[in-house]
């Protein structure tokens, strides 16, 4: 029930799309591992034993996450209280195998919304179920061997991953990963309610996971930085379907071709000019500096880098749609992303950068080319 309410709200954030998403994009590999003791009747620590796994995970959305997992339990102590559902005590090294599929919903993504890049601390739910093995031991009693056979059942599986996304890239995760797993098989002497306590196991593991490339060149998923509807697609067709349709003004290309033969156009570069400029531009309603404007940030910190001397101002501005209130807070947060990517990123001094809002812009015809920060470099001596 939880994964369809999430998958619903996700239906609502087909906006943030990857960019160049492929089958093969947002995948990741985990390896964890920890301690596993009984819900009740005993001591979680003296009871506990060493737990190890690995999970192949597919992010399908910046909220859903699907994938399976394998987990081993390390035989280190005897669980054969009266409430035990896990057997007689083995002798096997691993004496319990757990092998399935999960789900995982992020939270900070669900009730924050996906800014383009992980946040440094987030938090998931799990819910999982899955194939459940006991390996068993033959039991000599009086001097008579009892042949015990394995125990093959199912599992649920109900926890959070608490991550933290390390490093610019966000290419590696740390998490602390709680669980209750539920042994779901009866037995003669066992209670027939599955979610029972007598039933359950506390999994108390740690994990690193390691976020391959993607085709968009990152390791996560970054936002597409320009968003059509069905309307705006329907008007593209209808424009291009009418300059198809118009006959070519012959005489006069051939007009304007006779003056570029008879006169070539001279370029004048100016070279006493004091500073330089370049624009970040962002989408409707965004902040963030999508993957396609990260080389027009790092021009900038290039020529900063190359000339000590030099500073930069950068203003930001929005587009005119929206209240004036909203208006100038997305001018200012315009001006601030990048200038906090000069900092953070590039390690550029912030005393050389000077970035304010300065609402609603007008540099442009194009309503929608207002969305932008504009970076002008004071070159220096």
């Amino acid at each position: 029930m939880i994964m369809a309410i999430a998958m619903a709200f996700t239906a609502a954030q087909a906006q943030v799309t990857v960019k160049g998403s492929k089958f093969t994009d947002n995948w990741s590999i985990t390896l964890k591992g920890g301690a596993v003791s009984p819900f009740q009747h005993y001591a979680y620590w003296p009871a506990a034993r060493g737990i190890w796994g690995v999970e192949l995970r597919k992010q399908v959305t910046s909220v859903l996450g699907l994938g399976v997992e394998g987990e081993w339990t390390v035989n280190t102590s005897s669980w054969n209280k009266q409430y035990s559902v896990w057997g007689p005590h083995s002798k096997n090294i691993f004496d319990h195998q757990l092998v399935g599929a999960f789900g995982i919903i992020n939270f900070a993504n669900w009730f924050g919304g996906y800014k383009g890049m992980p946040r440094t601390l987030e938090v998931e739910g799990v819910l999982g179920t899955g194939w459940w093995h006991g390996y068993k031991t033959n039991e000599v009693i009086d001097g008579v061997t009892t042949h015990v056979k394995d125990d093959n059942s199912w599992y649920t599986k109900a926890g959070l991953n608490i991550n933290w996304n390390l490093g610019e890239s966000k290419a590696w995760t740390l998490a602390l990963k709680p669980a209750v797993v539920w042994h779901m098989g009866g037995g003669a002497k066992q209670s027939t309610t599955a979610f029972n306590a007598n039933r359950a196991m506390v999994e108390m593991e740690a994990g690193v996971t390691y976020h391959f490339g993607n085709s968009n060149g990152e390791h996560y998923m970054t936002l597409c930085d320009k968003l059509y509807t069905q309307a705006d697609i329907d008007a593209l067709n209808a424009e291009i379907n009418a300059l198809r349709a118009r006959k070519p003004e012959t005489k006069v290309v051939e007009k304007i071709v006779e003056k570029v033969v008879e006169k070539p156009v001279e370029h004048v570069v100016d070279n006493s000019t004091k500073s330089l400029e370049t624009n970040v531009f962002f989408a409707q309603g965004k902040s963030v500096v999508t993957a396609a404007q990260m080389p027009n940030v790092e021009r900038v910190a290039t020529f900063l880098k190359n000339n000590p001397g030099s500073s930069v101002v950068i203003r930001g501005y929005a587009s005119p749609e929206g209240s004036k209130e909203i208006n100038e807070r997305l001018a200012n947060a315009r001006a601030t992303a990048v200038r906090d990517l000069l900092v953070n990123k590039y390690k550029i001094a912030a005393k050389r950068i000077n970035a304010k809002g300065l609402g609603v812009g007008d540099m442009f015809s194009e309503p929608d080319w207002n969305r932008v920060s504009v970076c002008t470099i004071n070159v220096g001596e």
